[in-house]
């Protein structure tokens, strides 16, 4: 458990870090009112994009450890925990500043934590029966297709709506992680579970970065956190098995709701006052750009 919780903490530290560096990459690239190459074209010309998403994939590879090896409601509250780190990454490399809400959302984040790693029990079942992984394939089709229909809209509810659609798709990479066979090549190859994992983890990107374009940081993230948390971590419970330690349910389950509701408070980070400051200056013969939230 112990190597686990490490992991899953220098995951988090690792998306708390890249998420600054790809929202700022997501608002410098030319706005998106449809899927094209053309927007994965610009993205990739972001080296700040580009050294947020490196950050995350060491994060994601991280993170496999630790999902491999821990109930997924910790896992989950953990690495979305990374807002906090993020918040801290703001205040360090762009010069923001935090508020009162902002303090006691990194306050309850630690503390939810310490209570959900006090109070979480074994991981329950790394396998789960042929439909459980077509399922996962499904979702994430389904997950692709309304992003397409959401990417013609505008607004705070489009922005909600893709970042919604982001944690299903981050969602179901957690639950392929924890149920792909990994026996063999062969094995992985075949396994529904590992297209589930590559189509989930892309499109969530895809579906974050037009959702950075369209909205704040708190319509974006907090309709994914609600996703990519309580969606795996009831599905573990239910389907594989996780649980808490006995006698210890009380513990895990206040500290899962107030490390998600420090994550909530967290959300409302928005604009980072730093580069907005930056940013509200214009250039000669240019108009000032849109401050850029972090995820």
């Amino acid at each position: 458990m112990l190597l686990g919780l490490t992991t899953a903490l220098v995951a988090t530290v690792c998306f708390g870090f890249g998420a600054v560096f790809q929202a700022r990459g997501a608002r410098s690239a030319p706005r998106a009112d449809r899927v094209r190459a053309g927007l994965l074209a610009a993205l990739a010309r972001s080296w700040q994009f580009l050294i947020g998403t490196l950050v995350d994939i060491v994060g994601f590879v991280l993170s496999i450890v630790a999902l491999r090896s821990l109930p997924l409601f910790l896992v989950q509250a953990v690495t979305n925990a990374s807002l906090a780190v993020t918040a801290l990454a703001a205040v360090w490399l762009l010069g923001a500043r935090l508020h009162r809400n902002d303090i006691a959302g990194i306050l309850a984040v630690v503390v939810g934590l310490t209570l959900l790693a006090l109070g979480s029990g074994k991981e329950g079942r790394n396998h789960a029966p042929d439909a459980f992984h077509w399922a996962l394939l499904a979702t994430t089709a389904v997950m692709l297709l309304a992003t397409l229909v959401l990417v013609r809209r505008n607004g705070a509810a489009a922005a909600a709506g893709l970042g919604l659609l982001a944690g299903v798709g981050f969602g179901v990479t957690s639950l392929a992680v924890r149920v792909m066979d990994a026996s063999s090549l062969v094995a992985i190859l075949t396994d529904p579970a590992t297209y589930a994992l590559a189509v989930g983890g892309l499109g969530g990107y895809l579906a974050y970065a037009l959702a950075l374009q369209r909205g704040t940081v708190t319509a974006a993230t907090a309709a994914g956190t609600v996703a990519e948390t309580f969606g795996p971590a009831l599905v573990g419970v239910a389907a594989l098995g996780d649980a808490a330690r006995p006698g210890f349910e009380w513990c895990a389950l206040t500290g899962f709701a107030v490390a998600v509701g420090g994550t909530f408070l967290l959300s409302r980070f928005g604009e980072l006052e730093g580069q907005s400051a930056e940013l509200s200056r214009p250039h000669p013969g240019a108009e000032a750009e849109p401050a850029v939230p972090p995820r």
